[in-house]
């Protein structure tokens, strides 16, 4: 492993530990360059994903771009880090259930958008706002309308 600070190509583990999560591996990691610390994480991937756009464009898929695009959505809301690290990677184990290594954004964006709709409202919103490509006021009206017959059913059943 590469050290961040000074690109020594052989840090040493000093300790090694499930996340809190215990979906990931915590290394504690040493340079002997520098003498620098760091923490990595290693997760299992099960297959190879790749991203297919709306241009025809196919490119890998990025967890990380994934993970700040939903964090983003959840900023300043009362979430724990821990629930959202565990939606994501829920969201990354159903990519990977799918069967197939291409899957397209817009199926992404849906099940990123049903995660989000059942954990907090207004991430949902934001997320959508950028997903559904809002241009005016009267699309978040539009979307929110939809929003509470929805929300007056649920509390009806």
């Amino acid at each position: 492993m590469r050290c961040p600070f000074c690109g020594h190509n052989d840090t040493q583990v000093k300790d090694s530990r499930p996340s809190e999560d215990h979906i990931s591996i915590r290394r504690r990691r040493h340079c002997p360059g520098c003498a620098g610390r760091f923490t990595t994480y290693e997760r299992v991937q099960l297959r190879d994903l790749f991203v297919l756009k709306k241009n025809n464009r196919r490119e890998i898929f990025d967890r990380d771009k994934l993970e700040r695009s939903i964090r983003i959505a959840l900023q300043k809301r009362p979430i724990e880090p821990e629930r959202v690290e565990q939606m994501i990677t829920g969201i990354v184990r159903r990519l990977e259930s799918l069967g197939d290594s291409d899957i397209q954004s817009d199926k992404i964006g849906k099940i990123v958008m049903e995660t989000l709709a059942r954990i907090d409202t207004v991430a949902y919103v934001r997320f959508a706002s950028v997903y559904k490509n809002f241009q005016a006021l009267g699309d978040f009206e539009d979307f929110v309308s939809e929003l509470h017959p929805k929300k007056i059913e649920a509390s009806n059943n």
